[in-house]
This record gives C-alpha cells, structure tokens and sequence, in this order.
C-alpha cells in the first residue's frame, strides 16, 4: 500500500531552488519512497532532527516525518548533504 506524500512551505522553498535535473531526481525518489515504503526501512537522523528521517538522493537528502495512522510522509527539508544538517 502507498503512502501520501505532503511538502512543508520550507521544503518546497528548498526544491525551488534546485537545478531541474537535481529536483526531477529528488521527486522521482520520493515518489518511490511513497509507492514502496513497506519494503523500505527508514533510516533515522539524531541530534537535532531526532524524530525524523532522512532519504539520500545523489548529494542531497530529504528529511521527512511519518505519520504511519495517516499514511502519511511529510517532507520537512531538502538540501545538499554539507548544508541540510
């Protein structure tokens, strides 16, 4: 079963600001993050993003939350690897 994907304010803020090749790829991940999340285990983040959760695309990565009642993944931030953090 797939699960719905929801970006914050500030997530979009980050993707518009990618080049376009780098964004295609971000979503394209996130949209086989949402479509195949029961086989995936989520790989968790500590320290001050403790709580959520991190997808690795390339250099960049995407913090995310769950909502696993709702189905839900949210999608907090979206940066490069040396900034995101």
């Amino acid at each position: 079963m797939s699960y719905s994907v929801s970006f914050e304010s500030e997530s979009i803020t980050d993707l518009d600001n990618l080049d376009q090749v780098v964004r295609l790829r971000i979503l394209n991940k996130i949209q086989r993050l949402s479509l195949n999340f029961e086989q995936i285990t989520p790989l968790s983040l500590t320290g001050q993003w403790s709580g959520f959760y991190k997808l690795r695309v390339g250099d960049y990565r995407v913090i995310y939350e769950l909502d696993i009642e709702e189905q839900l993944i949210i999608i907090i931030r979206i940066g490069h690897r040396r900034e995101i953090y």
